[in-house]
């Protein structure tokens, strides 16, 4: 496995894997085009303290991450999404992106990260518990994190 950052790669295949995950997978109601962040991961994501990861398994894109700077030490966890394939702790790809963001952002001061999630990723909000993240209401989560209309489940993870 290989977990790189975003330099200036074909936008196409990442868009590709996380709305086939989104819609074709899981119905969940969005697109690529509500999603323009995904055409300007540069301008979007590899700002101040944050990033945008893509892993591989031998040459095929596996999984994404992001962690976005919103300020005053707080970050939002953004894209996690890992072909079907290539899922289950066995693989570990989705805990090698995690640990690649939150080592990441520990060491540039980052004291709290949230994420917005929606209600039918059950295996993806096992998996946030499991790496520390609890479960928090959207009242909790701070104005300056992005979230997405069709979020229904928060949490927040703290250093």
């Amino acid at each position: 496995m290989r977990i790189i950052p975003y330099t200036d790669e074909d936008t196409d295949p990442i868009v590709d894997l996380i709305t086939s995950v989104q819609i074709q997978e899981f119905g969940v109601a969005t697109s690529a085009e509500k999603q323009p962040d995904l055409r300007d991961i540069p301008g979007y994501y590899q700002q101040e303290g944050g990033n945008f990861w893509l892993a591989f398994m031998d040459d095929e894109l596996a999984g994404t991450i992001a962690i976005k700077d919103v300020g005053d030490g707080i970050a939002a966890l953004r894209k996690m999404f890992v072909k079907k394939n290539w899922r289950g702790k066995e693989r570990g790809v989705a805990a090698a992106l995690m640990a690649t963001l939150l080592d990441w952002s520990g060491k540039r001061g980052v004291r709290e990260i949230y994420l917005g999630t929606v209600d039918v990723y059950h295996a993806a909000h096992r998996f946030y518990e499991k790496s520390g993240f609890a479960e928090v209401t959207l009242e909790q989560v701070p104005d300056s994190v992005p979230l997405m209309d069709v979020d229904v489940k928060y949490y927040c993870y703290r250093f």
